[in-house]
């Protein structure tokens, strides 16, 4: 069957490669799903990109057992993946080195020296930073690289031959001019006069592509790795490669200026779109939604892996006393459980760096919990402090954009795992950035749900319609959603665990030493 009146998106995430089919009233109809997780290989977080491939096959594949009838194409496919990182190939497309994820915290002093040369925040985790760090330390192979790229955009390229990428992820790679759509020119002759490569950046650098833009079709070959059955057919559209920043926005409708959105999964980040750039701080990154609106991100690596590993000790020891219950069913109990906690923690304290950290320089991560002799020590505040940890660093960054930037923060959309449970992160969230926080019934489909909407975008919009006005007017027109607004008291708690947080972050840099 020819899904026509469907739209494909999947999404190599942190933990889970996904694919959900929306249809013509961009309601899901089925998913898909892989596990997998990045390694630690010689000090460098990765992920090999045979198995990136093998995952979106086993996905695709867990995608077709939902459908009703085997999928021979579809309207239109968008491939996402997690934000930027460092791709190096060679002239034949030969990968250099290992793939980079945006939790290596290896590029401090090529972000900085960057940071100076543009006048523009370049964070560690940009393509741009690995690729400098990488001449700094005098590589070898830096003069064989002819394409950098980051992983939705090279999954992209398996797919349809074509080395382009949607412009809020390639404003991960390099600095985006937003008033032409593409890498800032300045910045790139300031690059080419310190690189010392033999080609210019703008060489090397996939093309930028905006929302709605029609970015290739899938090839025979594309087809074929994909789906090593035959089932699905090629010459299907595809919209511009976005990463998990950019499907994020379009997921929670918080594409137009003066909106925002709070992403919790394995990294958290907060994304406000702007009218205009904001003055550079390296806490806070300025990219661009996927039609190319500047944002202000605050982007943090560590979020639910530190939560999820304690949830992992409650389930083994469930199981050890014969216990039915269901991993998932035991996250629900001990989220809602967190409810019953003090504002405060009741003491309780946690750092949940399982990685570097940039907004508070910390470029190795340990996972800390700690508390006092007199703190109250049970599993409702045990559970709250895991999960207000998480929101703990944003907060930190987000009070430059508040309080330096008077960026006003009216209501933002929360989305990502830590929201599946009802009420819990909502509320959490809420009291960590004293305003209401909405969560949208599609909250839990996350990125691939948001990469679809953009394949839809291109596939459905009408002349001259904005991805703004497509959202609004069409793709969310009948959403559900639910707004909490923390109370006084769970915000006051939130302040004095924060204020305990700071105070005693000597901990978590001593133990980067120590351990």
């Amino acid at each position: 069957m020819y899904y026509k009146d469907y739209v494909l998106g999947l999404e190599l995430g942190s933990t889970r490669i996904k694919a959900v089919v929306l249809d013509k009233n961009h309601t899901p109809v089925a998913s898909g799903s892989y596990d997998w997780e990045n390694s630690l290989v010689n000090g460098v977080w990765t992920y090999s990109m045979e198995e990136a491939v093998h995952g979106m096959q086993e996905c695709y594949l867990d995608l077709k057992k939902h459908l009703p009838e085997k999928a021979e194409g579809f309207g239109a496919i968008g491939i996402s993946g997690m934000m930027h990182g460092y791709l190096p190939f060679d002239e034949n497309w030969n990968q250099l080195r290992e793939f980079r994820t945006w939790r290596n915290t290896m590029t401090a002093e090529s972000a900085e020296k960057l940071s100076e040369l543009f006048h523009f925040a370049v964070p560690q985790r940009w393509s741009v930073a690995h690729l400098y760090q990488e001449i700094l330390n005098k590589e070898d192979y830096v003069n064989q690289v002819a394409h950098i790229t980051t992983l939705c955009s090279y999954m992209h390229f398996l797919l349809t031959g074509q080395n382009v990428i949607g412009i809020g992820e390639a404003s991960g790679m390099f600095p985006i001019d937003s008033t032409k759509m593409d890498y800032n020119e300045k910045m790139l002759d300031a690059f080419d006069g310190v690189s010392g490569l033999d080609r210019k950046v703008y060489t090397i650098l996939p093309k930028v592509m905006t929302a709605g833009q029609n970015a290739g079709s899938l090839s025979e070959a594309g087809a074929k790795l994909l789906d090593p059955s035959g089932d699905l057919k090629p010459g299907i559209p595809l919209c511009p490669p976005e990463g998990d920043a950019g499907t994020g926005m379009t997921a929670t409708n918080s594409v137009r200026v003066n909106t925002g959105n709070v992403s919790a999964g394995t990294s958290i980040f907060i994304m406000m779109v702007t009218d205009h750039e904001l003055n550079p701080h390296k806490e806070v990154n300025m990219v661009t939604t996927p039609a190319g609106h500047p944002v202000a991100m605050v982007q943090c690596s560590n979020c639910t892996t530190d939560i999820n590993a304690w949830v992992g000790l409650f389930d083994e020891f469930s199981k050890m006393i014969g216990s039915s219950v269901s991993k998932g069913e035991l996250f629900t109990m001990l989220f809602k459980k967190a409810l019953e906690g003090n504002p405060d923690c009741g003491g309780l304290l946690s750092y949940n760096y399982y990685s570097g950290e940039g907004v508070t320089a910390i470029n190795e991560g340990r996972p800390i919990f700690a508390r006092q002799p007199d703190s109250t020590f049970n599993l409702a505040n045990f559970m709250r402090m895991h999960i207000v940890s998480t929101f703990a660093t944003l907060r930190i960054g987000l009070d430059i954009l508040t309080k330096e930037e008077n960026v006003s923060i009216e209501k933002l959309y929360g989305h990502g795992g830590l929201f599946k449970t009802p009420e819990v992160g909502q509320r959490m969230l809420s009291s960590a950035v004293k305003a209401p926080v909405s969560v949208m019934e599609t909250a839990g489909e996350g990125g691939p749900f948001g990469m679809a909407l953009l394949a839809a975008y291109m596939l459905w919009k009408s002349k001259g319609e904005t991805l703004e006005d497509y959202l609004d007017h069409k793709a969310f027109a009948m959403a559900k959603s639910s707004t909490l607004m923390a109370t006084k008291e769970d915000m006051e708690g939130f302040d004095r665990f924060l204020d305990r947080y700071k105070k005693a972050f000597v901990i978590e840099r001593e133990a980067v030493e120590a351990l």
